[in-house]
């Protein structure tokens, strides 16, 4: 079983079926794009909720953080 996120298998799919000058070609370079931005963005929120000593049950802002977090887990 892999453990490659879906949306960079797909990427891998469409740009290994279609050659560079096709919209698939040009939508799955965006996909890597996006997964790439993704994970700066996650790495950014968990570096926050694990440097904040406020605890979560006093920072509305820190839960919804720890709930993007989660959210992408489930979806990676």
């Amino acid at each position: 079983m892999s453990t490659q996120p879906e949306a960079l298998r797909l990427a891998k799919e469409c740009m290994e079926i279609h050659s560079p000058n096709m919209p698939e070609y040009k939508i799955a370079a965006e996909l890597r794009r996006l997964h790439a931005v993704n994970e700066e963005l996650l790495e950014a929120l968990e570096e926050y909720v694990n440097a904040d000593p406020v605890d979560d049950a006093l920072n509305p802002r820190k839960r919804k953080a720890r709930a993007a977090i989660a959210k992408a887990g489930e979806q990676a």
